[in-house]
């Protein structure tokens, strides 16, 4: 079987990655969020809910308000683990383990970019400082990440050199960040693959949208073998955001329907983005995954057609699983005689295919010239059903 073979119809005996949500973190790197502690009690609580297995929450280092907001959530009693995601510094990693969270995520640059923009280190030196912090947060009980920042655009030698090292001090996992978005899905697999085929630890992947590519990016690194996946509610974040929740929600969905209802409380996934919408002061996208206002809209007529009869003809997931609903549009040109005699059906007459057909025709015909209101169609239809005797 090809290493590129895609899960379709065989996922089930594959266990699901988890998802580290971090709306918390990376969330709050967005232009429009500055949630308040209570705003941020009350998305961990909802996420938690929701079934998401990790938080991840801006670094105690961050401000004082930061560490505090850690500390609580860390002590909120939920399911969910808490991260904090920090600096690889070992001032950082110790006020990371006094706030009581789970696990603490370090990071730290390490293509040729941020080495010479950020800290200034050789690869040598970064492994001296993994060397100084991940013992001591291996000592502490805490769960540990390693992650190289800007892993798309490090040298792989140097990367495997870092990560080597890593998994000698103990870490439980590693990262890979596709930081600026220039990750390609079989790049991303390959260097997935190889990690995981090289090493014994769990990887991460965490990936920016800045080319569209952030969801079939992380689906790539679960087929490389991936166990750990990175979003955020909407794909808030810096510039243009990570992974969104509800993509990559509808992606294993459509690979392993039954685990991921088994996991997941999908019906609170439209409350949850417009929770953060509200709080970010944007919108839910209409073609957002799932919760897009034209998600489960039907237009065309071949389509109606085919969704009267059986839904999955158009649809790859089914709107009930999320507490939702499908609409059939019908007032417009490109309306077909099945949609308008279904919603002849919803008014509670039934109209022969003749009839259904000389309403279609009138619709099409006005929709040439304006637009055509719901009520309009509904006049027609009763119109007709009164001519053929079967009205009200």
């Amino acid at each position: 079987m090809s290493d590129l073979h895609y899960l379709r119809g065989g996922a089930g005996s594959r266990p699901l990655p988890s998802i580290i949500e971090s709306t918390l973190r990376e969330g709050e790197q967005f232009v429009g969020a500055d949630f308040s502690s209570e705003q941020k009690f009350r998305i961990a609580r909802v996420l938690d809910d929701f079934g998401v297995e990790y938080l991840e929450l801006t670094s105690p280092m961050a401000s004082p308000r930061s560490r505090e907001d850690c500390a609580a959530i860390a002590g909120l009693g939920l399911r969910a683990r808490t991260l904090t995601h920090t600096r690889c510094h070992i001032d950082d990693a110790r006020v990371a383990v006094e706030t009581g969270v789970d696990g603490v995520d370090i990071v730290i640059g390490a293509s040729r970019q941020l080495r010479n923009a950020s800290h200034g280190m050789s690869v040598d030196e970064i492994i001296g400082r993994a060397e100084e912090v991940i013992p001591f947060l291996v000592e502490s009980g805490v769960e540990v990440r390693f992650s190289t920042e800007d892993s798309m655009r490090t040298e792989v030698p140097d990367m495997l050199r870092i990560y080597q090292r890593a998994v000698e001090l103990g870490v439980d996992r590693i990262g890979v960040a596709d930081t600026v978005g220039v990750g390609r899905p079989r790049e991303i697999y390959a260097l997935v693959r190889q990690l995981t085929s090289t090493l014994d630890v769990d990887v991460e992947f965490h990936g920016h949208d800045d080319t569209g590519c952030a969801v079939a990016n992380a689906f790539s690194a679960w087929e490389g073998g991936a166990t750990h996946i990175d979003t955020s509610v909407l794909g808030i974040g810096e510039r243009n955001g990570i992974t969104s929740l509800g993509s990559w929600i509808a992606r294993i969905t459509v690979e392993d329907r039954d685990q991921v209802r088994g996991r997941y409380n999908l019906e609170l996934l439209p409350e949850i983005e417009r929770l953060i919408a509200e709080l970010t002061g944007i919108t839910v996208p209409f073609n957002a995954c799932i919760t897009g206002a034209t998600a489960f809209s039907h237009k065309a007529g071949i389509h109606t057609k085919a969704v009267l009869t059986d839904p999955s003809a158009y649809e790859c997931l089914d709107p009930a699983d999320f507490g939702l609903g499908r609409e059939i549009l019908t007032t417009h040109r490109l309306t077909g005689w099945n949609a308008v005699r279904a919603r002849a059906c919803e008014l509670g007459v039934a109209l022969d295919e003749e009839r259904a057909r000389e309403v279609t025709g009138q619709v099409k015909r006005l929709a040439d010239e304006c637009r055509v209101e719901a009520a309009e169609l509904d006049g027609l239809i009763l119109a007709a059903a009164r001519t053929a005797g079967v009205a009200r």
